[in-house]
């Protein structure tokens, strides 16, 4: 196997590792926004939630920088289209994500009935990321309407309300924002004392519930699914271009045929379904540590299974089949991605011990007493 091929895969690879930092940091605290009006009856009780999360959650945005500079900088054709396909809905998130830090400033700053405001913002900006988070993945997963003219230039052939109201791309949105419920949940648990210990926990167990019966429905339905696959040996050296090069059809059951070819992948949904009943059983068990482990085992499955699925597909094209975009047609060159690999042995390990260092710090329960008299506290 040639040099950059072995590079395409490596990237494909970590890019899953990418999108699972993403899910579990970043979900987390999308999670604790999502329940803050829930776990937290008046200001103070929510305050002390904010704080839960105050110190990191700025830094787990990392997380999506690293997601989006991967497949600008690895998969270039990719980061083009999607961003494209995906204009509106991009702009959706990007407009309630805008919220999250906005109210995060200025929720302490004002009193009265604008903190309600901002607690609300919290809402939508904890929700609304999530459900397109998991939407993004249906979508794909259904194939997206695009195509290339004989140029290279891009067309979209569907409207954007198409994927926002795509039934299944609504399950795989309610099924990411469940798993941000109680992962958020359990980091309330981990930091908070009663009574917003008791009302998280339930929102855990809860959370916990769905994601196990959707990620069991989402099982059934994509194994009868249209999916993509290749109709002729495909070059994995291909030039990085849609245009030319393979050939693929649309079949039922398709997204089923890896885990046929390689039974060991079924190992993939076992870890999902094993850390969702893990986190559940956990939270239930009051071991919120043991839980909040179980809960990005879980994402990890569900994201590889996922992958594992669509491998080497990265974006299908449902207008022409044939120019979908793959592992194999849509990645930089192999300088490009040898220098990144390096850049990415050296940073992403940092990143994840400068993280644990603080967490470790900040750890241990946070009290509305030690709130009140620190002038730094949201």
């Amino acid at each position: 196997m040639e040099l950059y091929v072995v590079l395409k895969v490596i990237w494909a690879v970590l890019l899953g590792v990418l999108f699972c930092g993403l899910a579990v940091m970043v979900g987390m605290d999308m999670g604790v926004g999502t329940l803050l009006n829930f776990v937290g009856k008046n200001d103070k009780e929510r305050r002390v939630a904010l704080n839960i999360i105050g110190p990191h959650w700025d830094g787990n945005q990392v997380w999506f920088i690293l997601g989006g500079g991967a497949i600008f900088a690895a998969f270039p054709t990719l980061y083009a289209t999607s961003f494209s396909v995906f204009y509106v809905v991009m702009i959706l998130l990007l407009f309630s994500m805008i919220m999250r830090p906005v109210a995060f400033e200025y929720r302490s700053k004002a009193a009265g009935s604008w903190r309600g405001i901002w607690d609300i913002g919290f809402l939508i900006s904890g929700a609304v990321p999530m459900i397109v988070y998991g939407a993004a993945f249906g979508n794909v997963m259904e194939g997206v309407g695009y195509h290339y003219s004989w140029t290279g230039q891009y067309f979209q052939d569907e409207s954007f309300l198409s994927y926002l109201l795509n039934p299944f791309a609504v399950m795989c949105g309610v099924l990411a924002l469940s798993m941000s419920i109680a992962q958020g949940g359990t980091m309330l648990m981990l930091r908070g004392e009663e009574p917003i210990y008791g009302r998280a926990r339930k929102a855990a167990l809860g959370g916990s519930i769905v994601a196990i019966i959707l990620f069991a429905v989402g099982g059934l339905w994509v194994s009868h699914l249209n999916g993509f696959a290749f109709t002729a040996p495909v070059d994995p050296n291909m030039p990085a271009t849609p245009l030319t090069g393979q050939t693929v059809a649309v079949q039922a059951g398709a997204w089923m045929n890896n885990y046929h070819t390689y039974p060991l992948l079924w190992a993939l949904p076992i870890l999902g379904f094993v850390g969702m009943l893990g986190n559940l059983l956990m939270n239930a068990a009051g071991k919120p540590v043991v839980a909040w482990w179980s809960g990005a085992l879980a994402w990890i499955g569900v994201i590889f299974t996922t992958g594992a699925s669509m491998f080497p597909f990265l974006m299908p094209s449902s207008t022409n089949p044939n120019q979908s975009l793959t592992v194999w047609n849509a990645t930089g060159s192999a300088y490009n991605l040898g220098w990144m690999l390096f850049f990415a042995l050296v940073f992403t390990p940092a990143i994840i011990a400068y993280t644990s260092w603080c967490y470790y710090v900040m750890r241990g329960k946070v009290k509305l007493s030690s709130i009140t008299d620190d002038s730094h506290s949201y």
